[in-house]
This record gives structure tokens, sequence and C-alpha cells, in this order.
């Protein structure tokens, strides 16, 4: 389906990326996670698997470089031309779209920090991969901490409180203990972690590092993650015994951590954002299409008022979704640092209302909803996810509430 953009400020390079992501999207994504989906999480990850196949492709094509500058040998997209892929992404496949997503998180915290011999060492050959092997992801949740790390209550600067991965700098290394738990997006598969730990316990988890950890030595994995939604998201435990890194691979210490995890939060909520949002439109599609074609009472189910007015309803909240992301994309990345409320803003409202309008195709699809057949099924599973992916949206959304409750009103000045 051609779907309408009321953008009328899309360049013709705009309209080329964002036409090549959808063809990506429908003929690269779809058929991959609907075979990853069928399939147990260990046949998702085994050589035989369409999961290597698709990130060869992806790769080839320059996906894996959507997040880094051109400088490095990354596609430098505008934040406007970044929101048009995820969105089609997410059309695709939320999964494989996140999974694409961290697979470059490593890559880009260290082409922030503009350190030119680790960006040497890690961005630009992963920015030259073109086969799939140098894949990231992101170490942040753990079995006692999940969205309890983002949130900066009093509890965060509470030394009772350890994190459950600890570094201590030993010489010129910095040696790693301790678990991630089963959550980290594209674990099993990972060459490289971008992982939050604790590097000073006096400080509670405010006395958080972030470094970039090679997942080769030292390192083990769990098995992947059987679950409900985003199977084709492969998920794993990963374990640190006594894994060693360089001194400067810790990107950031407990000074700047609060707000290298702001800047981090702002980017992944703002991504979740655009991504929920073609995973509404995916579902809006497919019921609007269905109702066109199913015949009740003699006629088109699109001939009922109640069907028309529920399927109105749905185009309008996947535009709300739309208009809110494309904000919040145009502004927080092109403000440093990101004014992270705001993408907190469009994580919550977009995957909450990805999961309302997916259910309301469920629903239009009546029974035939229910079966694997129809693609809404896997799209509701999917989408029902996102509420507690990347931070539960009621932890995000009482971690952006302390921050306006103790902050706003703001002035422009204050951010620019």
């Amino acid at each position: 389906m051609d779907y309408l953009d009321i953008s009328l400020q899309l360049s013709e390079d705009d309209i080329a990326i964002k036409n090549a992501a959808h063809e990506f999207a429908e003929e690269i994504m779809r058929p991959a996670a609907k075979a990853l989906d069928e399939m147990s999480a260990e046949d998702g990850v085994a050589k035989k698997s369409p999961l290597w196949p698709f990130l060869k492709k992806s790769y080839e094509l320059g996906y894996h470089r959507i997040l880094l500058p051109e400088a490095y040998g990354g596609l430098s997209l505008s934040p406007l031309q970044l929101n048009l892929v995820l969105e089609e992404w997410g059309w695709g496949s939320m999964g494989l779209g996140v999974l694409l997503g961290v697979a470059a998180f490593p890559f880009f915290a260290i082409a922030l920090t503009g350190d030119d011999e680790l960006i040497e060492k890690y961005v630009i050959p992963f920015c030259e991969c073109t086969d799939g092997s140098i894949r990231g992801c992101w170490c942040g949740t753990e079995p006692e901490h999940g969205s309890d790390i983002l949130y900066f209550d009093d509890f965060f600067k509470n030394p009772k409180i350890k994190g459950n991965v600890q570094a201590r700098l030993k010489g010129d290394s910095w040696i790693i203990n301790g678990q991630k738990s089963a959550w980290v997006s594209g674990g099993t598969i990972a060459t490289h972690g971008l992982t939050f730990l604790q590097v000073d316990p006096s400080k509670g988890m405010a006395g958080g590092g972030v470094c970039v950890v090679p997942l080769d030595k030292g390192v083990s994995r769990g098995k992947p993650l059987e679950k409900i939604g985003q199977r084709d998201l492969n998920q794993s435990e990963v374990f640190f015994d006594d894994t060693k890194i360089p001194a400067n691979h810790m990107i950031t210490e407990p000074d700047y951590y609060p707000e290298m995890v702001d800047l981090i939060l702002g980017a992944a909520n703002a991504a979740m954002s655009a991504l929920a949002t073609g995973v509404a439109r995916a579902a809006f599609e497919e019921a609007l299409v269905y109702a066109r074609e199913r015949v009740q009472g003699g006629v088109p189910i699109t001939k009922h008022t109640s069907v028309r007015q529920r399927l109105f309803d749905m185009f309008a909240k996947v535009e709300a979704c739309r208009a809110l992301s494309r904000a919040v994309f145009n502004f927080n990345f092109n403000v440093s640092p990101p004014v992270t409320e705001y993408s907190i803003a469009a994580k919550t409202r977009c995957t909450q209302t990805c999961f309302e309008v997916t259910h309301e195709a469920i629903q239009i699809l009546g029974g035939n909803g229910l079966a694997r057949e129809y693609l809404v099924e896997k799209i509701f599973r999917d989408a029902r996810a996102s509420l507690v992916e990347d931070g539960l949206n009621e932890m995000l959304a009482a971690a952006g509430g302390l921050t306006i409750t103790e902050t706003y009103p703001r002035k422009s000045s204050d951010i620019y």
C-alpha cells in the first residue's frame, strides 16, 4: 500500500531514502521476520537460520551505518531521514529493526567520544563491514536492575544498591565481573557490547560507567530467550568473568555517567517511537485491506458505520504517532544534550498507541486476527513487547515526570 505522507517538506532525497527503506522492509525484512517468528529461539541463531542472509543483505545495503557520521563511513542521515528509515523498519519488523539499531550502538557511542584510537580500531572497521560479521549490542538490563538503571530518583545514589555487573581498575586495564539479564538485544550473536556497569559502588547506581567490550574473551552467553513477541530479535544473558579491557575502553565514568545515560536513552527512546509508528501503520493497513474484502451482512464490513469509525480512529492514531515521533527526532537530534523527557514522551505514547492500534486490528479481523496465518497476530505480539522494551513505560513516565516536576516550565533559552 502506498501510504500518503502529509509532510510537504520531504526532498527528493528524503523520498528516495524512504522508498528504498520500504522496499527493503517489504522484500527482505518481512520474509525473514516471518520465518524467524515461527522458529525456536535457538534455531533462529543457528548456522542455517534466515537471520544470517538477512544481516548480510542489511550490511551490504549499508543499513548498519545509519547512526554513524559520514566522516567515519556512516550514512550521515538527517534526523528526518533517520526517522523515515526507522518507521519503514518498524513496518517491516520491529524486532529486526531493533536488532539493526543495537548492532550500531557501541560504535555510535565511540563516535560520540571523538577518541581517534578507538574510532580507528572499532568504528571504521564496523562501517567497512559488509557481511554482518561485526555486530554490537547494548548490555544494560540486569537480573536485579531494569528500568531503575534509567531512573534518577533518590535511590539512584543509594550506596546499598549494588549493580550486578561491576568493574575495577587494575593497572591500565578494567576487570569486569557479573551478569546481564536475558533481555540483551542481539546478545546471543554480538561481537561487541556497549556495557553499562558499576565502577564506584559507594555512589550507588550513580557510580556507573559505560564501556565498550569485545565479547570474545572472558564472556559467555545464555541460551536465546523464548518470548511472546519480537521473536525475530534474539536476546540472551551475557556473563562477564574477569573480562579485561584496556583503560581507554571505559568511555564514561561516574562524573559523566548520568549525562551519558540521558544521551543514550534520548536516542534509543526516540528510535522506539519511530519503529512503533511503523508497526501501528502496518496494523492499520492490514485491517483496512481485510475490511474491504470481508463480507458480513451481504456487504464488505467497510460499509458498516462502526467499522469505518474504528478504522478512522486507527488512522488518526498512526498520524499522531508519526507527528510526535518526527518532532522529537527533529529536536533531540539537533540539540546537545537531548531533552530526554521528550524522547520518553514519544516512546511511551507511540508504543502505547501502537498497542491500541494493533489490538483494534485483531478485533476487526475477528477470529482470523488470532490466527498465525494473518500478519496482525505477529504484529500484536510485537507491539506488546514494546511496552516493556527500552524501559518499562510506567518507569519511563515516572522518570520523565520527575524531571518535569523539578525543572518545568523550561525556557527555550535553557536549551539553545
